[in-house]
């Protein structure tokens, strides 16, 4: 392949040692546009760079991927992105194939398998994981979807707070971030623990950790 004719990739990772290894494995046969560490840098490289393709984490700070891809497909509904994760359950895959992802690759899996992903979504195809392609096909089959999962529950606009408070916000840096109100905040807060049956800020984090809506 050409060097001038590389497919333009955008890579979205908190963790430098895994974005300088995904550099190292990808730069030969694609350009790489850049690496960036959060959710909302890369809706905002993403319009401004228009990737070929993104490969990106999950779990981000200040908005994850899932969040992320979201945005990105109101913004531009032909975007391809390919996850790249540590998360193994079947809500995962399921919700971020939902959200109109191209790939989904765990990160212990081969290198080999990220470079199929990427090159089917070049391609026009989707790629799973053989992991979890088996589960992921029965659970569609099966009408199985975020519904057992209490994210799925959630607005967008809650799922972004609780992060954020996870991430140990005030309400007022939230409120900046997001360009609300603080009262706004505290309101979306108070709907979250009512929505999830949480009592306190504490069981709000605990419940965003174990969701895997942030990281330890």
């Amino acid at each position: 392949m050409s060097r001038l004719s590389r497919p333009r990739l955008l890579l979205a990772d908190d963790h430098r040692m895994v974005a300088e290894g995904l550099k190292s494995l990808l730069s030969a046969d694609f350009e790489l546009l850049g690496v960036v560490e959060d959710g909302r840098t890369l809706i905002e490289a993403a319009k401004k760079l228009r990737p070929d393709v993104i490969v990106a984490d999950i779990t981000m700070p200040n908005l994850n991927g899932l969040e992320a891809l979201e945005a990105l497909k109101k913004d531009n509904p032909k975007v391809k992105v390919v996850f790249l994760t540590m998360h193994q359950e079947l809500a995962y895959a399921r919700r971020a194939l939902e959200a109109g992802a191209t790939g989904y690759v765990l990160k212990h899996s081969a290198p080999a398998e990220l470079l199929t992903a990427v090159r089917a979504a070049l391609d026009g195809k989707m790629y799973i994981t053989p992991a979890l392609a088996g589960e992921v096909i029965q659970a569609f089959q099966q009408g199985k979807g975020t519904g057992d999962n209490p994210v799925g529950k959630l607005t967008p606009r809650q799922r972004e707070i609780l992060q954020l408070l996870a991430e140990g916000r005030s309400a007022k840096e939230i409120a900046s971030t997001l360009g609300i109100s603080s009262r706004t905040v505290e309101f979306h807060k108070y709907q979250l623990m009512e929505s999830l049956q949480l009592h306190s800020s504490a069981e709000l984090i605990h419940f965003a950790i174990k969701q895997g809506i942030v990281a330890i």
